[in-house]
């Protein structure tokens, strides 16, 4: 009996050393997409997204789905870095959805000379290649 509650305790670390690492995996890579954006570099921010014509990435303007029509928004959006100014994130909720998908809420803020804005985002992550990147983000 002790041997299966030794069993039962080894698993269940090993099964929190996994998450808590795979967290602290995602955690670093939203801090550096803060960083690329407060250094005011747009490409390596979106490092943190997957490279692929299936990035759904949904705005204000609705849904708009690629890698490469994503960051052109961004460019467009936030031409300079007084526009971009500096960026703020704040995860609320992080929830494991299964090993390769986790579902991210948050709080995102930028502080402008042109005016601060802030809001909310979602984020479906995923683990790709060994990496986690953002597949969709909703972002208001």
């Amino acid at each position: 009996m002790k041997s299966f509650f030794l069993s039962l305790f080894l698993l269940l670390s090993v099964f929190s050393f996994t998450q808590n690492n795979n967290e602290t995996a995602i955690l670093k890579m939203l801090q550096a997409q803060e960083t690329a954006w407060n250094n005011g570099n747009l490409e390596t921010f979106m490092k943190g997204y997957w490279q692929n014509d299936s990035l759904l990435f949904i705005g204000k303007n609705g849904p708009k789905y690629g890698y490469n029509i994503t960051l052109e928004n961004y460019k467009k959006g936030y031409p300079d870095t007084a526009i971009m100014g500096k960026f703020t994130s704040t995860v609320l909720s992080m929830k494991k959805l299964s090993k390769e998908y986790y579902f991210v809420v948050g709080k995102w803020y930028l502080k402008r000379t042109v005016g601060d804005v802030s809001g909310h985002y979602t984020l479906l992550i995923r683990k790709i290649n060994g990496e986690w990147v953002i597949v969709a983000d909703h972002s208001s």
